[in-house]
């Protein structure tokens, strides 16, 4: 029996940004697949909050990536771009509200390293400037991360 993995996430609210773990019961090719393409929608929810439900990427250094879905009862758009697309052990991108200008991006950051018989993903969220904002985003990566885990678990390590 596969064990979910509960995510982990800490906020540093004077700095501006969050740190993430959890473990996922599946190799890190498999994983990085889920973080870069419309599995997103699968795993990128707070339930009751927000609710993931459109995902685009081309994922390659240069490319965007936009994620559409309902929060708070409200519609909403998140884009970016690829930083660092470095298969299966690292991707960057930023992160912004549709429309907004380049500098309310924030930088997503993610690093996949075998742990055991799955993969720890380790996620740093930085460039918040509203501790509000920043706190609130740490509470959705740690229950879409928790997410993650249920669901390679639930599913026999596949999406």
């Amino acid at each position: 029996m596969v064990t979910v993995e509960m995510a982990r996430a800490a906020a540093d609210l004077a700095e501006g940004f969050i740190l993430s773990t959890v473990e996922v019961p599946a190799p890190p090719e498999r994983v990085f697949q889920a973080l870069a393409s419309d599995e997103v929608t699968r795993w990128w929810v707070y339930p009751g909050v927000f609710d993931t439900r459109e995902w685009s990427g081309d994922v390659r250094v240069g490319g965007a990536w936009k994620a559409s879905g309902v929060g708070r009862g409200k519609p909403y758009t998140l884009e970016g771009e690829f930083l660092e697309v470095d298969s299966p052990r690292r991707l960057v991108h930023t992160w912004r509200p549709a429309g907004a200008p380049d500098s309310a991006s924030t930088t997503v950051t993610y690093a996949l390293e075998p742990a055991g018989d799955g993969t720890r993903v380790t996620l740093r969220h930085t460039g918040f400037s509203s501790r509000e904002t920043c706190m609130a985003t740490c509470l959705g990566w740690e229950s879409s991360f928790s997410e993650l885990s249920r669901v390679f678990s639930s599913a026999g390590r596949d999406l």
